[in-house]
């Protein structure tokens, strides 16, 4: 038998007093987060996070000292923080900040304005590895800033041609917003062999997460921005 599984260890990243306070009672009191430190810069938070080695940092993006931009970038490429995924919590909407908070490896972003059950739902999800883009959201994202974000049509051919049919199915439905269960029930098979797929296409694709996933399904083609 099994004990409980261990909590998603968070640290908070935000510069606004209140805020940080607010999000840090919110986590807290979930049985399954802890909260492990708070920061209220981003070379606090990059320092904390190499140091507690978090699940999940949940970051501001104007932040003194070091923004969150560079600072998800930072984590994001650091041996020491690698596993750590990055919920950017902000209150732009899709726009330059956010496209270059993706770029950086963070795994999905929320409002600040988000319910707080939404915010704590946001920390599980990117734990687990999902996707907190919803397809529209995606499509404006990819619209806007597309051409910065397409690939040369070689290394879009030789980014997709590394998969079975099987595997750019399932991307397919990741792109479009589908859940593991969902694709499991659109697919006819089991959810765990939904996770294996995935695991198998962000390893042959060079992927941190799903997110990344979903941009280079829509940068590639294998999904129009439009449909």
């Amino acid at each position: 038998m099994t004990g409980p599984a261990a909590p998603i260890r968070v640290l908070v990243c935000e510069d606004h007093e209140i805020v940080r306070a607010g999000y840090v009672a919110i986590f807290g009191a979930q049985p399954d987060l802890e909260v492990v430190g708070a920061a209220a810069d981003g070379a606090a938070a990059v320092a904390a996070a190499e140091r507690l080695r978090p699940d999940v940092v949940v970051m501001d993006i104007q932040l003194p000292l070091l923004d969150g931009i560079e600072a998800t970038r930072r984590l994001a490429g650091s041996a020491a923080t690698g596993s750590t995924r990055v919920l950017v919590v902000t209150t732009f909407n899709v726009d330059e900040y956010v496209y270059r908070a993706l770029r950086a490896g963070a795994s999905g972003f929320l409002l600040k304005d988000s319910p707080p059950a939404e915010l704590v739902a946001g920390i599980r999800t990117v734990a687990h590895g999902e996707s907190l883009l919803a397809p529209a959201v995606t499509r404006t994202l990819i619209g806007r800033f597309g051409d910065r974000l397409r690939p040369p049509a070689t290394r879009a051919e030789d980014a997709l041609a590394s998969l079975t049919n099987r595997e750019r199915e399932v991307l397919t439905l990741i792109a479009h917003g589908l859940s593991n269960a969902e694709i499991a029930a659109e697919l006819v098979i089991s959810t765990e062999t939904v996770k294996t797929y995935v695991s198998h296409l962000l390893a042959k694709l060079q992927l941190r997460d799903r997110v990344q996933a979903v941009v280079l399904a829509y940068r590639t083609g294998l999904v129009d921005i439009d449909g």
